[in-house]
Parts: C-alpha cells; sequence; structure tokens
C-alpha cells in the first residue's frame, strides 16, 4: 500500500514514520510530479494552513489533488490538513480544497499556550491519546458527515465516505492507532 504524504510544510515526518510501522510504503508529495496515480492514500499533515495552501497553489498540486480526492482517494488531513480539506472556515473566506462537508473553526482553542492532550474516545477505536496545538473544530458538519469524536462538546474527528479529519495531532503521540484507522480505510477501498 502506498501513501503519499503532503511534504509542504509542517508535521510530515511525524506521519512518515507512524505510516511505514504500520507497513504502508510512502511517497513524500512536494511537487506535481509525484501526485502520481500510484497512490492508494494522501495524509495532509499539521502545520500552517496558510503557507501549505499558498504552496499547493504555486505548486500546481491543488486542483489535481481536490480532483483525486472527489474521485475516491482517501484522504487523511490532521489539523492544518483538516483546515485544508474543510467546505468552509468560519469567518474566514479562503477555501482550499473544499472537499469535505463541514465548518471549521481555525484556532478554536486559542494560541499556542493554550496547547494541551487528553486520552478521549474515538468511535470504532475506543480512547486515543489527542495532542491539540493551536487546534481548529468542526464548528458544525452537513449531510454525510460522521462524528467520530467530541471533546468537550466540539467535534474534533469527522470521517466523510473517503475523507479521514482530526483537530488533534494522533502522530504526535506513540499510539498508531488512528492512523491504523485510515489505513483500514484505505484497504476497504481495494
Amino acid at each position: 500500500m502506498k501513501i503519499g504524504v503532503l511534504c509542504l510544510q509542517g508535521a510530515f515526518l511525524e506521519h512518515e514514520k507512524m505510516l511505514v510501522s504500520l507497513g504502508a510504503e510512502v511517497k513524500e508529495i512536494r511537487t506535481l510530479a509525484h501526485l502520481t496515480d500510484d497512490l492508494d492514500g494522501i495524509v495532509l499533515p499539521g502545520g500552517e494552513s496558510t503557507a501549505q495552501g499558498k504552496l499547493l497553489r504555486e505548486e500546481g498540486l491543488l486542483l489535481p489533488l481536490k480532483e483525486k480526492i472527489e474521485n475516491g482517494l482517501p484522504a487523511f488531513g490532521t489539523c492544518a490538513g483538516m483546515i485544508l480539506l474543510a467546505g468552509k472556515l468560519l469567518d474566514d473566506d479562503t477555501v482550499h480544497l473544499g472537499v469535505l462537508n463541514a465548518v471549521v473553526k481555525r484556532n478554536a482553542y486559542g494560541r499556542q499556550l493554550a496547547s494541551f492532550k487528553i486520552d478521549a474516545d474515538f468511535k470504532g477505536v475506543g480512547k486515543v491519546p489527542m495532542t491539540f496545538i493551536r487546534a481548529p473544530y468542526f464548528e458544525s458538519v452537513g449531510k454525510g458527515v460522521e462524528v467520530l469524536s467530541k471533546v468537550d462538546g466540539n467535534i474534533v474527528a469527522v470521517r466523510q465516505n473517503n475523507i479521514l479529519a482530526t483537530s488533534f495531532h494522533p502522530e504526535l503521540t506513540n499510539d498508531l492507532s488512528v492512523h491504523k484507522y485510515f489505513l483500514d480505510m484505505v484497504k476497504a477501498r481495494g
């Protein structure tokens, strides 16, 4: 199984290590030439969504990646990656990929100093450790979006068909269960 990891900015190395430890082959996606048809899935890491969105556009990756996800390529976005996937951002007209039927509130938990860790339930997995760093959350979700986890009443993980998105960073823990969940989604696609 070959999983692309968007390597424009952010915590991509941590995702790569987890995917490899679960037996996946990883391909770094930095340019349009790297976005090939042999990918079985793609991970959009945390980091800075504005910088990643700008680089997606500059490298000519935005529309081809959007098309691949819309055509069924499994995608997993964490934190900034979730923002890139969102159909709408609260109080912001920017839309990047716009493939996830949800409204996201950026920096919903405040500044870097308000970062925190917690163990919380993740549907189909059980309790998982969650690391939130200047994290967004889902203000609302639309039709076809399944809520997988909430923290303090806020939606922090969802699935919509071939798309998995979390406002937390599973790659910054030693727990592989959320990445395994994504790889199981990829396997189920065939």
